[in-house]
C-alpha cells in the first residue's frame, strides 16, 4: 500500500494558521535559514534533505514557522486585486507551501520511521495546529470566490488537458471540503477536524504502544519447528532488548506470521496470536474502542453539515466506485465464493491435524500452522524450503531487472555518505534512463523492523515530478518491516512478503514515471493507485525473474524446476484464507461507516456484523476494528479499504493482457502502453479512461475470479 503519512494529512493544502498577522510579519528569511529544516535542499541531484541533521528540538519552530509563511502566500493569493486567472490563482497555489512541505518531509520520517515518545508530544501538540491550518484554508472565501471563477470560466472555455484537470480537482477539493458552507457550518466543520486529528494521532499511538510492549520471549525448548534464520533474528532482538539468552517474538505481522506459521508449540502460538489481533482492544488507557466511536459520530456530523447522509456517500463521490452500493456489489460478489473455500480449506487442515493425531480443533492460531501442513500434503510445497530461494537482496535485484524492463530504468547505489539517510540501516540508488543515462530520481530503501518504526510496508515520496516550475526529479522510497538478521545471515522471506515487496516498489515506480506538470496531478484516486502496484506484483513469478533471481541463499543454485511447478499449482491455494481476511476488514469498514454511530458498540458491532456476514470462526478480519490504523489514524482509507479489490480487478484484467500478448508479460508493445496510459499519467487523466486507452475496454470481474480459483459465471 502507498501511505505518505503526513502527506495523506496535509495533501488538501499545506497552510497552517499560526499566531496572527503580526507574527507572520515578523518572519524573515534569518529565521528560515538558521533551522535546518525549513533550508532548500542541497547538494547533488537538484538537493536532497538534510536527514542527517534532523534533531526534535527543530521540528516545532520549523513547522511554525513554515505553517506562517505558506498562510502569508495563500493569503497574497486570496488577496489580488486582479481577475482571477489560471495563472495568478492555480499555478500561484500550486508554488505555494514550499518550505513546509520540506518540513513535512522530515516530520513524517519522524512520524513513521523514527518516532519516539518525545515526537510523540510534539504530534500531540501540533495535531489541532495542523487542523486549523487545513479550515483556515478551505474555508478562506476569497480563495475559494477565486478558484470557482477560473473553474466556470474554465467549463465555458476549456484549458489544456493538464490545466483543466488540476482546475476541476482543485475545485472539487474545497467543495467537497465545505468550502460552500455557510458561516456557523463552517465554524463547526472545523472544530471537527480539529478534534479528529487529535483522535487520530492517538489512535496511532495506541496501535504504536501496543506493538512495542506485547512481546513474547522464548526459551530455548520452546523454538520447535522455526527456522534457524529466524532463530538467530529472535536472539538478536531480544538481546538488543536486554534479555540475552532468550528469544523475542514482536507484536508485528513480520514476526507474527512466520512464528504462527512453524511454531509446534500451540499454547504460544495462541499467546502471539491473541497480543497481535488484540493491538488497540486490551481495556486499558490504550484501548482504541471509545475513540473509533467518537470518530465515527464526528464523521458522520461533519458530512452532515454538507447535506451527505453517511461518511461513505461523501468519501466516495470522486473515487472509481462513486457510490457505498457499487463498492458493497463487488465485495459482497466476491465472499460467498470466498468463505466456500475457507470452508474447504478448513476442512482439509481438519483432516491433516486428525491424521497427525492432535486431537484439536482447527482454531484461529492454527490455520497458519496446518495450512502449511496441507500445502506440503497437496502439492508437496515446503513453504520454508520455498523460503531458502527468496533472499531479500536478491529480490531487490529482480525488481531492478523489471524496472529495465517495463520502464528501461537503471538502478545505481550511490556512494555511502553522499546522500544522508536518517538510519544506518537505509540505503540509496541513482535511477537513471538505460539509454540515455539521463537521471530520473533517487530510491531509498528502509527494510528492516525497529523501535519506532510502525508496522506494515509503505511508500513514500520526499519530491515527487512535476515540470510547471522546471522538471523536477524524483525521490521515493520504500519501507519494510523485516526482521533484521543477525550479522553476515542473509535475510530470507515467505513468498507473501516477497510478493508485497515487489508491491511497494510498483508505487515507487508510480512516483517516478510520473508525467504530469502541476504538483496535484501527482494524487490519486484510492481505488485506482493500488492497481499500479498490485500489478506490478505479478512479475515475481514471471520465468526470467524465478530462473535468475530465485537462488539458494547458501548454494547459488537456481531454484529447481520441480519446485517452480509445486509453486505454479499451489498459486490459488489458501485463497480462501487471504480473501476472506482482507474482505471481513473492507466490509466491515464500510458496514461500519454506514451505521448510525449514536451509541455504538465498537466490539459488539464488529462481532455481530461478521456473524450476519457468515464470517468462519477459524480466521479473523486482516485489520480488526480497533486496530485498524488505514481507517483509523487518518481519513486515507476510510470507507475505501474496499479499494483493493476494486484495484485487484483492474489488475487481474490487465494481466491477461500481458498473458494474451505475444511477448508475454515482457512484450514491449503492452508495456509502453502500460507506462503511457497507467504509470505516467498519475491523477492527469480520468482513472476510467486511462483504463480503455491501456485495454480498450472496461475491466472484467471474471478475470479477478479466475485468479483466485473461483467458480466463474460466464
Amino acid at each position: 500500500m502507498t501511505h505518505t503519512p503526513l502527506k495523506a494529512i496535509m495533501l488538501f493544502s499545506i497552510v497552517l494558521l499560526v499566531g496572527c498577522k503580526e507574527h507572520n510579519e515578523k518572519i524573515t528569511k534569518k529565521a528560515m535559514s538558521d533551522n535546518i529544516l525549513l533550508q532548500e535542499w542541497n547538494g547533488p541531484y537538484q538537493g536532497v534533505p538534510a536527514f542527517d541533521k534532523m534533531s526534535l528540538d527543530a521540528v516545532k519552530p520549523a513547522m511554525e514557522e513554515a505553517m506562517a509563511l505558506n498562510l502569508k502566500d495563500i493569503e497574497d493569493i486570496a488577496n489580488n486585486t486582479e481577475a482571477p486567472t489560471f495563472k495568478n490563482t492555480i499555478v500561484a497555489m500550486e508554488s505555494a507551501g514550499k518550505p513546509l512541505d520540506r518540513v513535512s518531509k522530515y516530520y513524517g520520517i519522524m512520524s513513521s520511521n523514527i518516532s519516539s515518545p518525545e515526537f510523540r508530544e510534539i504530534q500531540n501538540e501540533l495535531a489541532p495546529k495542523l487542523s486549523d491550518f487545513r479550515s483556515e484554508i478551505s474555508q478562506n472565501e476569497k480563495l475559494f470566490q477565486r478558484i470557482k471563477a477560473v473553474y466556470e470560466a474554465s467549463i465555458k472555455t476549456p484549458l489544456e488537458p493538464q490545466e483543466q484537470r488540476t482546475v476541476e480537482l482543485i475545485y472539487k477539493r474545497f467543495e467537497i471540503n465545505g468550502a460552500n458552507l455557510d458561516t456557523e457550518k463552517k465554524k463547526r466543520y472545523a472544530e471537527i477536524n480539529k478534534e479528529l486529528s487529535s483522535l487520530y494521532n492517538d489512535f496511532g499511538n495506541h496501535i504504536l504502544h501496543d506493538e512495542e510492549n506485547y512481546i513474547t520471549y522464548l526459551n530455548e525448548d520452546q523454538l520447535g519447528g522455526l527456522a534457524d534464520g529466524f532463530i538467530k533474528s529472535a536472539a538478536k532482538i531480544a538481546t538488543d532488548k536486554g534479555e540475552t539468552g532468550k528469544y523475542a517474538i514482536t507484536n508485528t505481522r513480520s514476526s507474527m506470521d512466520p512464528f504462527l506459521t512453524y511454531s509446534t508449540n500451540r499454547e504460544l502460538r495462541k499467546q502471539v496470536w491473541e497480543n497481535y489481533y488484540s493491538r488497540g482492544d486490551n481495556g486499558d488507557e490504550y484501548d482504541n474502542n471509545a475513540i473509533i466511536a467518537k470518530i465515527l459520530k464526528l464523521r458522520k456530523e461533519r458530512v452532515g453539515l454538507m447535506g451527505y447522509d453517511n461518511y461513505a456517500e461523501w468519501r466516495l463521490q470522486d473515487r472509481m466506485a462513486k457510490t457505498p452500493e457499487n463498492a458493497m456489489n463487488l465485495m459482497l460478489a466476491v465472499w460467498p465464493a470466498a468463505i466456500a473455500r475457507v470452508k474447504e480449506e478448513v476442512t482439509d487442515m481438519q483432516t491433516v491435524a486428525d491424521e497427525f493425531g492432535d486431537h484439536i480443533t482447527i482454531a484461529p492460531w492454527d490455520y497458519r500452522y496446518y495450512a502449511e501442513k496441507v500445502r506440503k500434503k497437496k502439492y508437496d510445497l515446503d513453504s520454508d524450503e520455498v523460503k531458502q530461494y527468496l533472499q531479500l537482496d536478491k529480490l531487490r535485484e529482480a525488481m531492478f531487472f523489471v524496472a529495465g524492463e517495463l520502464f528501461n530504468y537503471k538502478f545505481t547505489p550511490v556512494p555511502e555518505g553522499s546522500v544522508p539517510v536518517f538510519h544506518e540501516d537505509v540505503k540509496v540508488w541513482e535511477v537513471t534512463d538505460k539509454d540515455s543515462g539521463k537521471h530520473i530520481g533517487l530510491w531509498y530503501l528502509d527494510p528492516y523492523a525497529r523501535q519506532g518504526k510502525r508496522s506494515g510496508a509503505w511508500a513514500t515520496t520526499y519530491r515527487s515530478s512535476s515540470s510547471f516550475e522546471g522538471k523536477t526529479n524524483v525521490l521515493a522510497s520504500n519501507n519494510s518491516n523485516f526482521v533484521k538478521p543477525a550479522p553476515g545471515e542473509a535475510v530470507l522471506v515467505s513468498w507473501a512478503d516477497a510478493t508485497t515487496f515487489f508491491h511497494e516498489f510498483g508505487h515507487a515506480l508510480h512516483f517516478f514515471s510520473a508525467d504530469v506538470k502541476y504538483p496535484t496531478l501527482n494524487g490519486g484516486v484510492r481505488d485506482y493507485t493500488e492497481f499500479q502496484s498490485q500489478l506490478l506484483e505479478r512479475w515475481l513469478s514471471t520465468d526470467k525473474v524465478i530462473n535468475t533471481y530465485l537462488v539458494h541463499y547458501k548454494t547459488g543454485e537456481p531454484i529447481p524446476a520441480s519446485l517452480v511447478e509445486k509453486i505454479k499449482k499451489a498459486a490459488t491455494f489458501n485463497q480462501g484464507f487471504s480473501t476472506t481476511e482482507y474482505l471481513a476488514s473492507a466490509l466491515i469498514d464500510m458496514k461500519i461507516h454506514l451505521a448510525d454511530p449514536e451509541n455504538i458498540d465498537v466490539d459488539t458491532f464488529e462481532r455481530e456484523t461478521l456473524t450476519e456476514l457468515g464470517m468462519p470462526k477459524e480466521l479473523p478480519m486482516r485489520h480488526r476494528t480497533p486496530q485498524f490504523g488505514h481507517v483509523f489514524s487518518g481519513e486515507g482509507y476510510a470507507t475505501a479499504y474496499y479499494g483493493y479489490m476494486w484495484a485487484d480487478v483492474l489488475t487481474s484484467d490487465a494481466s491477461e493482457a500481458f498473458r494474451e500478448a505475444e511477448g508475454g508479460f515482457y512484450d514491449k508493445d503492452v508495456a509502453n502502453k502500460l507506462v503511457k496510459y497507467l504509470f505516467a499519467p498519475r491523477n492527469a487523466m480520468d482513472p476510467a479512461d486511462a483504463y480503455r486507452k491501456f485495454r480498450g475496454r472496461d475491466a472484467k470481474i471474471e478475470a479477478l475470479m479466475r485468479d483466485r480459483g473461483f467458480p466463474v459465471n460466464e
